[in-house]
């Protein structure tokens, strides 16, 4: 089940997991667009299901797992993507867009993760990877509600880890860089803009969606069985500045 998967880092990933074989939850806010991604997986010959639901909202979170549990009796796989940013100065961000950012990147985590999990448990096995941001430790400006978004994500990955270890679940966390996606449109067209964050990135190009959709896969592999409460930097380097 991949929350967020309608575009960009998600649909990345669903695909990524369906071209090896699993059969893919296509999560997405906007239901068209996880039409449109589990089409894609279908025509390749793989195994989707589209399910609309606003991770934000606990009633609707816990419709889609019981859709996903009606029809496939588990959820072996659980990539918390969902998530939304906008851009507003700290002394003037709105309390319902602090409010928005939280409940989608952070609750919605939460909410995907707690339900799904307990049902891992039934199986003694599960494989958790929640989608963070290099900027969990990379302060910017007018970020501050998504920023703190994704260092929730990060320090939850470390805490659910630790609960679910002794149900042989492993949870991890993928903290991207700056990646050519839809949230990043506004950098990728302006050729000023661009070429300033490519230059802060010591591997010298932006990242793709592909990038992070490898990553995930390690995480959730047989090889990364040992491999629990870690957050993977998948950034170029841009952390390291």
């Amino acid at each position: 089940m991949i929350t967020g998967a309608g575009q960009g880092i998600g649909r990345a990933i669903a695909l990524k997991f369906a071209k090896e074989g699993t059969s893919v939850i296509v999560n997405n806010v906007t239901e068209d667009k996880a039409k449109s991604v589990s089409k894609e997986i279908e025509e390749m010959g793989g195994s989707a299901t589209p399910i609309q639901a606003d991770v934000a909202h606990q009633d609707e979170v816990t419709n889609m797992v019981s859709k996903v549990m009606d029809e496939f009796g588990k959820i072996d796989i659980l990539v918390n993507n969902a998530g939304i940013q906008t851009s507003s100065p700290f002394l003037k961000l709105p309390v319902a867009e602090w409010d928005r950012i939280i409940d989608v990147n952070l609750k919605g985590t939460f909410l995907c993760s707690q339900l799904v999990a307990n049902n891992m448990i039934k199986n003694n096995y599960g494989k958790i990877v929640n989608i963070a941001s290099i900027h969990y430790i990379i302060p910017r400006l007018n970020r501050i509600h998504y920023d703190v978004s994704k260092a929730g994500i990060a320090i939850m990955t470390k805490e659910m880890a630790l609960e679910l270890a002794k149900y042989k679940i492993n949870v991890n966390c993928i903290a991207p860089g700056f990646i050519a996606t839809e949230m990043n449109k506004e950098i990728l067209g302006s050729p000023e803009k661009l070429n300033e964050n490519i230059s802060r990135i010591p591997w010298g190009r932006m990242g793709e969606p592909e990038d992070i959709a490898n990553a995930a896969l390690f995480l959730v592999s047989d090889e990364a069985e040992y491999i629990t409460g870690a957050i993977l930097n998948v950034d170029g380097g841009l952390g390291l500045k």
